[in-house]
């Protein structure tokens, strides 16, 4: 990929520079006694519940609420967070490396759709593994969808974004693991990259 045709680059976090497993929140959730959780959430589609919570337009405890109704499970706070942060894998150092490298010439951001109760616990995995609470040190911004009030791939979450940075779509790069993303992204003429983590692929491979 050649750098130099990009002056911004918009990083997603969970399977781009965060790895992630979904099946493992999953066959949590299964073990607990949901048999129909996979049916409800995935990453390409999941029920009003996990959007509404990734918007911020519910609070922590009315999550874990509607967890118990909608798959009627009678499941302790810590045992459904446990569950929840389980596709939460590991930040290796080398792309942390890569980004404080990228950040010397580029603008770069991070824009993902998560939650509370997932930065609460990688904020804890950051103050153990890499001696810092956040990754604001690695980018000029982080947006997060549940402070924003909207997630990908609604257009209007990338486009706040353009407009707050002043990023020219047609200089700037958006890095995603999800093809609904990419594709609404591309509406706005954002140039961007599908990185396949399914397939071990990394940003360091990519640059």
């Amino acid at each position: 990929m050649r750098l130099t045709d990009y002056k911004n680059i918009i990083f997603d976090l969970g399977g781009v520079i965060l790895n992630l497993d979904y099946q493992l929140t999953i066959s949590a959730f299964e073990k607990l006694g949901s048999g129909d959780f996979e049916a409800k959430y995935s990453q390409l589609q999941q029920v009003d519940l996990f959007d509404e919570y990734e918007r911020g337009e519910m609070s922590s405890s009315s999550f874990r609420k509607g967890i118990r109704e909608v798959f009627g499970l009678s499941l302790s706070d810590e045992e459904i967070d446990t569950a929840w942060n389980a596709m939460l894998l590991d930040l290796p150092i080398e792309r942390l490396q890569l980004l404080s490298d990228l950040r010397k010439t580029k603008n770069l951001v991070l824009l993902s759709n998560t939650n509370a109760i997932h930065i609460n616990s990688f904020s804890d995995y950051l103050k153990e593994h890499h001696d810092t609470e956040d990754l604001s040190g690695y980018f000029d911004k982080l947006y997060y969808s549940f402070e924003m009030g909207m997630r990908k791939p609604e257009l209007r979450i990338f486009q706040f974004v353009l407009d707050e940075q002043n990023y020219n779509p047609k200089e700037t790069l958006f890095i995603d693991d999800s093809s609904q993303h990419i594709e609404a992204a591309q509406t706005l003429g954002v140039n961007t990259y599908l990185l396949r983590a399914d397939k071990g692929e990394t940003i360091l491979d990519l640059f």
